[in-house]
């Protein structure tokens, strides 16, 4: 069963990322932590993969990631390579970013966001082991990322890989994700859920008070604070999830836009951080200063419009490597086709003339069916394989990609 809440949640992640690379403000991370909600979703959308198909749900993940990176690669990577980028095997890694591929001064801002594909492809191979371990120790399973990260951020592990930072940063979301799918965070008691929330998401906003990044309390910047803070925020939004929310489909335009979005939001997610940095320069030349409000939100709104321009482009391609109907805006309603009136009778013909008829070799008209719905066909949106579904139910820049890519916070 479709949970359009959850919906509504990667939309709102989205969404603020966006808004958030535009005009930096810090209290955006805080007030959604958009990136471990997006990682949350994706464990539970990864369990049921693994539920339904086993271990071959790894290769269908990546047929669906990895395509939308594919189109922006070819555009950006030759790019790239006109104006500086050395080519050399590791430009490979565009196809398969296993690591941080390398980029140029300005793809390496440009194309930042790639941690996220980089983080969300570790996370996917690990899974079918991870939710073996999981579904047999719950509990020391998903305290293990978060340990990893305490002995990084203490000192007792130096010089980490970027592979056991992030899964220490974000696999606990992606882990509360199988939590979710599997029911476990519906089945705590508010009396257990909410005080655990309530501790982890005190001690996390202690740490970031006491423990300021570059940017002030942006969580971009501080790991374990940003861990405990969204794990909080990750136990209420997402394990006290409704449900449903029946009423988003109420508001064509808003239920349209909220299907939209999550059918395109690797594509959104690729494509909007370009024109960030390619719309930056421009405040300075119309006379703006960097934080002028009225620039500020017309870059905003200037951003949203390309994307979506780029969407109506090259979104297709998240419904070609979904196996879905290819669609420039998905999410349109199915139109229901009206009986045509030569079907049905005026009004039925009395049984001794329909004898007659039919011994005269006539056909005898069917009688009236009784309104409802067209068998087979559904009033709600359509169903799609990957959308967050509720078990319960039924079921800007300025982290290091690599030594030449620049990691976009978020």
């Amino acid at each position: 069963m479709r949970n359009r809440y959850l919906d509504l949640l990667r939309f709102l992640a989205i969404l603020r990322v966006v808004t958030y690379h535009v005009t930096g403000y810090a209290t955006l991370t805080l007030v959604f932590p958009a990136m471990a909600v997006m990682f949350a979703l994706a464990g539970s959308l990864m369990a049921a993969s693994l539920d339904r198909s086993g271990v071959s749900a790894v290769g269908r993940r990546l047929r669906r990631l990895l395509p939308s990176l594919w189109v922006a690669a070819a555009v950006f990577v030759p790019a790239m390579l006109l104006t500086g980028l050395a080519f050399e095997p590791k430009v490979l890694l565009w196809l398969f970013p296993i690591s941080d591929p390398p980029a140029n001064y300005w793809g390496g801002l440009a194309l930042s966001p790639i941690w996220y594909l980089r983080d969300y492809l570790w996370f996917v191979l690990a899974s079918p082991v991870a939710l073996w371990l999981f579904r047999r120790a719950p509990l020391p399973t998903l305290v293990a990322p978060y340990a990893l990260l305490a002995a990084i951020e203490f000192g007792i592990l130096l010089n980490p890989p970027t592979v056991l930072r992030e899964f220490g940063l974000y696999f606990g979301a992606w882990l509360l994700g199988f939590a979710h799918h599997d029911g476990l965070l519906r089945r705590m008691r508010n009396r257990v859920l909410l005080p655990v929330a309530g501790v982890l998401g005190t001690a996390g906003l202690a740490w970031i008070v006491t423990h300021p990044g570059p940017r002030g309390y942006d969580i971009n910047d501080i790991p374990l604070g940003n861990a405990l803070w969204a794990t909080a925020f990750i136990l209420v939004a997402i394990g006290r999830a409704p449900t449903g929310a029946a009423w988003i489909d109420r508001f064509p335009v808003f239920g349209r836009a909220v299907t939209v979005v999550n059918r395109r939001a690797l594509t959104v997610y690729l494509w909007h951080m370009p024109f960030v940095v390619a719309l930056t320069p421009l405040v300075g030349l119309v006379g703006w200063s960097p934080r002028d409000p009225v620039g500020l939100w017309l870059r905003v709104g200037l951003v949203f419009v390309l994307v979506g321009v780029v969407t109506l482009l090259v979104g297709w391609v998240e419904d070609v490597a979904a196996r879905r109907t290819p669609e420039l805006v998905p999410g349109r309603p199915r139109r229901t086709v009206p009986a045509r009136a030569a079907d049905a009778p005026a009004s039925p013909a009395p049984a001794g003339a329909a004898g007659r008829l039919v011994g005269a070799g006539a056909r005898v008209p069917a009688p009236r069916r009784a309104p409802g719905p067209t068998p087979g066909r559904s009033d709600g949106p359509p169903a799609d394989a990957d959308a967050p579904r509720d078990r319960a139910a039924g079921s800007s820049a300025g982290r290091a990609a690599g030594s030449s890519g620049v990691r976009a916070a978020n």
